[in-house]
């Protein structure tokens, strides 16, 4: 694989967004000690600068076939790049903190292509089992599948179920009636009580039930209501001939005043 420290350089200074950035400790490959460089992750190159101003990296690291881990070492939070093969060269690296640490190891683990791979692979079988759900759901119905309209919920719903109104109400007696069925569309009335009857002359409406009466009380509410007739007929005479009188006295004393 060729690299050409131009454009390397370039793409480490470039400001496209990192995918982590900071400052780490290197151990020396021929000497242990350990340096503090600026750090940037991008991609799956990671760069690393002798200061954070610097114009050019120092060198880059390609985390490709290689296992991010921690390790023992003098520093603390330390971890270690470690990649296949005998002669393959360990980068051992130390964060500043517990929390910088595990950012590392987790943005590191995750930026090889292999990891990617892995995650697409994953992504595209749960979307064919997605489809083939969705595929089972829409074949076992008798109907074409068609675009998916979201369902109608709240007054949207309430407006689908309601039958539509006519515009004209239809009035009885000078009221309008809250019928919207149709007269062909309404079934026959076969209880009797309907509006019509065989000749289509209008009916009369239905008498209301008549109240129930305890045991107790049943003959004398049986008594009022047959002599209910008469006694209207005796106030209705009395009424009249106190009425009559009172007019004929109205009419006595209006004459007496005239002179």
């Amino acid at each position: 694989m060729k690299l050409n420290e131009r454009s390397l350089a370039f793409y480490a200074t470039c400001d496209s967004p990192a995918d982590n950035s900071g400052f780490l400790y290197k151990r020396g490959e021929r000497h242990t000690a350990y340096h503090r460089r600026w750090f940037v992750l991008k991609g799956n190159m990671l760069f690393y600068f002798e200061e954070r101003d610097s114009r050019e990296p120092v060198g880059v690291i390609v985390l490709e076939g290689c296992n991010v881990e921690l390790c023992d070492s003098a520093e603390n939070f330390a971890f270690a790049i470690r990649f296949g093969g005998s002669k393959s060269r360990t980068y051992v690296l130390a964060a500043e903190s517990q929390a910088a640490m595990e950012s590392w190891v987790k943005s590191l683990s995750r930026a090889s292509f292999d990891y990617m791979r892995l995650v697409v692979r994953e992504l595209e079988k749960q979307l064919q089992e997605m489809s083939r759900g969705l595929a089972g759901g829409c074949g076992s119905s008798q109907d074409a599948p068609g675009p998916w309209k979201p369902k109608p919920s709240g007054p949207e719903q309430c407006r689908e179920r309601l039958p539509a109104l006519p515009a004209v109400l239809p009035k009885e007696n000078g009221c309008a009636v809250w019928n919207n069925v149709l007269e062909a569309e309404r079934p026959p009335d076969t209880s009797g009580c309907g509006g019509h009857d065989e000749e289509g002359a209008p009916r009369p409406p239905p008498l209301p039930p008549r109240r129930r009466v305890s045991n107790g009380g049943t003959a004398s509410a049986g008594a009022a209501v047959a002599q209910s007739p008469s006694t209207f007929c005796r106030l209705h005479e009395q009424y009249s001939r106190e009425v009559a009188r009172l007019r004929q006295d109205w009419q006595q004393k209006r004459r007496g005043s005239q002179p």
